[in-house]
């Protein structure tokens, strides 16, 4: 045994490059041997349960710059790469490349919106990188140049990830409908909102494909929910808190579903940024908290509400044939001004992906994954 290790009961103490001596587990050591992974799947295929004892090294040295082990009972030998061993010292999640980021906007974001064809999204990594780069870090983007068919939609998805359905479909067609059950399927103004706030997961990323709009009013309605929450916590931090922190009921019901979720009104990812909202006035069910509750509630409630309708926040702009607008359902507040039915025709076409998948774009894109060349 080297001065450079130490062996211990349960683990090993080694002098690293420019470190002070760091302690390793032997579970942790075995478990995540190289041999513990499959070569073509990349999934973990040893089994740590299968282990009749702990294991302990029989022989361990510093051979160069890696760690040698000989475990003793199964006689397996193990190698670490000390600069491996330097990325795991300390206990925090795995650098993630997808955490990116988030850059707010405001009203007048319509011009910087990034925009991308769609024949250059399928064609060209380096375009899709920046696509998905753009929906990561702002929330929205524009896709140009769509072909005048519904496959299109799926196409464009599928550049993401896997289109997924709702208790509405797989796909949904936003335009007139002679008995409609959504707000969406009449010529009524549609108020700012996420998506499908009553399933437990709501979908992570929206896409509305545009295939006709020659109606007077109609324009659409976006509003980065990230940037409102901000202000309100700059503004209002008790109303903050308190909108981060209550579970609120949503529900969609009618003759073929009855769907029910609860969902707390701002989110907070992990790191305990603003990563979006959560909110639909025409799907909020009856508030069921103590009524003295809601006596701080809705104030707080609907003042976010308002900040929501601000004018500083409020991008408006029309949705033409050709473009497809993607957005982060769980951060960009949606809507759609009334338009006269007899006007014309307005058809979108819409799906949806997740969020999970838009960072898994990024990293296989980025090229930062455990297993990349």
């Amino acid at each position: 045994m080297s001065a450079q290790l130490t062996l211990h009961e349960t683990g090993l103490e080694v002098v690293l490059p420019d470190s002070q001596p760091c302690y390793f587990n032997y579970f942790w050591l075995r478990d995540n041997c190289a041999s513990s992974f499959d070569p073509e799947t990349r999934e973990r295929v040893f089994d740590i349960f299968a282990e009749q004892k702990p294991p302990v090294p029989a022989h361990a040295a510093i051979t160069g710059q890696q760690l040698d082990i000989v475990w003793k009972d199964s006689n397996h030998a193990s190698s670490y790469d000390l600069a491996w061993l330097a990325r795991h010292v300390r206990a925090e999640p795995r650098p993630d490349p997808a955490t990116l980021p988030r850059k707010h906007w405001h009203a007048d974001h319509y011009r910087k919106m990034k925009r991308f064809s769609q024949l250059a999204l399928r064609s060209d990594a380096a375009t899709r990188k920046a696509w998905v780069h753009a929906l990561l870090t702002e929330g929205v983007a524009m896709v140009t140049d769509m072909p005048d068919t519904e496959a299109a939609l799926e196409e464009t998805a599928s550049l993401l990830g896997v289109p997924r359905p709702t208790f509405f479909g797989l796909y949904f067609d936003v335009k007139l409908h002679i008995n409609p059950d959504n707000l969406a399927y009449t010529a009524k103004a549609l108020e700012l909102h996420t998506d499908v706030p009553s399933e437990d997961l709501a979908p992570g990323v929206q896409f509305l494909h545009c295939l006709a709009n020659t109606v007077e009013g109609g324009e659409s309605l976006f509003v980065d929910g990230a940037a409102v929450a901000t202000e309100l916590k700059r503004t209002y931090p008790d109303d903050f808190a308190l909108l981060c922190e209550t579970s609120v009921p949503f529900y969609d019901e009618h003759d073929r579903y009855d769907m029910r979720a609860r969902q707390r009104i701002i989110e907070l990812d992990v790191q305990g940024d603003i990563s979006g909202v959560t909110i639909s006035q025409h799907m909020a069910d009856i508030f069921d908290m103590d009524q003295r509750f809601l006596d701080r509630f809705y104030p707080a409630y609907c003042r976010f509400g308002r900040l929501l309708q601000d004018d500083r926040f409020l991008m408006k702009f029309r949705l033409n044939a050709g473009e497809c607008i993607v957005f982060d359902n769980h951060r960009i507040v949606h809507g759609r001004a009334a338009f006269v039915a007899e006007s014309g025709k307005r058809h979108l076409r819409g799906t949806y992906t997740d969020r999970g998948e838009l960072r898994s774009a990024w990293r296989i894109l980025s090229g930062e994954g455990r297993f990349a060349a």
